[in-house]
């Protein structure tokens, strides 16, 4: 009897995956993902509305709805993109002891699925402010697709990695959530990397997502170049985290689904 070819039954897998994951994410109404755009939406109003009070314009353009919305969907596809990998073993473990499934599949069916519904969120929130602002932008798609692109990237590196220590050292995601907290506040959302202390930006140059924003505003703001930004280094950071996190589920995937 011949066997299917494993590119055939890997995509049926993660197709799989994808709709299980759906239904446990989102179940059978529009509620889930209506509440996956409400979300970042009350963010960015809150972040506008407090500013607002407080500064007289944004560092970019006229509006803090705008420069915010900028800023946070690129941080978001990371953020989401970096949980939802970093947990793709333990939340399709019971499948994973079945041949046909692999943690690869279960890696690949989670960031694909997250990446595209945080794609879609965007689209829909960046399309309402700007037709919801007085704002008169022609908009450059080709920074805007790069920079969350390289968000996504990122973000999978990073989940990548996480995934194998928090199956090999369960007590380092308590440590990551720790340490990733000044992440929102580090990375570009709220200000503009040129305003910021040269020692500063000596050190914050180093976090990728200061390069991701940079490029997204690149995109929404015609007279904004974010020189700094380098989409070359974002490329080498999502990699330096992802290959270490490969070879070590590839070493050690078996030991830790046996022991979580």
């Amino acid at each position: 009897m011949h066997k299917p070819d494993r590119p055939y039954a890997t995509a049926r897998t993660i197709a799989a995956l994808m709709l299980r994951e759906m239904s446990t994410r989102y179940g059978k109404t529009a509620g889930g993902f209506i509440w996956a755009v409400l979300e970042p939406l009350g963010l960015i109003l809150i972040l506008a509305v407090a500013f607002n009070l407080l500064l007289r314009a944004p560092a970019l353009g006229t509006s803090f709805v705008l420069f915010y919305t900028t800023g946070y969907l690129p941080f978001i596809l990371y953020q989401s993109d970096s949980v939802f990998v970093a947990r793709a073993l333990s939340f399709s473990k019971p499948l994973l002891f079945y041949p046909s499934v692999t943690w690869v599949d279960a890696i690949i069916a989670r960031f694909i699925l997250n990446t595209l519904t945080s794609l879609m969120v965007a689209y829909i929130l960046l399309t309402g402010v700007l037709l919801f602002t007085d704002t008169q932008i022609v908009l450059d798609l080709r920074p805007i697709v790069e920079a969350m692109a390289l968000a996504a990237l990122v973000g999978l590196g990073v989940g990548v990695l996480n995934c194998a220590l928090i199956g090999l050292i369960p007590l380092w995601d308590v440590i990551w959530s720790i340490i990733s907290r000044p992440l929102f506040l580090a990375s570009g959302i709220l200000f503009v990397f040129e305003d910021l202390p040269r020692f500063v930006q000596s050190i914050l140059w180093f976090n990728p997502l200061v390069h991701v924003i940079g490029i997204m505003r690149r995109g929404i703001y015609p007279m904004y170049n974010a020189d700094y930004a380098s989409p070359t280094y974002v490329i080498f950071f999502a990699l330096l985290t992802m290959v270490p996190g490969l070879l070590l589920l590839q070493r050690f995937h078996a030991k830790i689904l046996n022991e979580n």
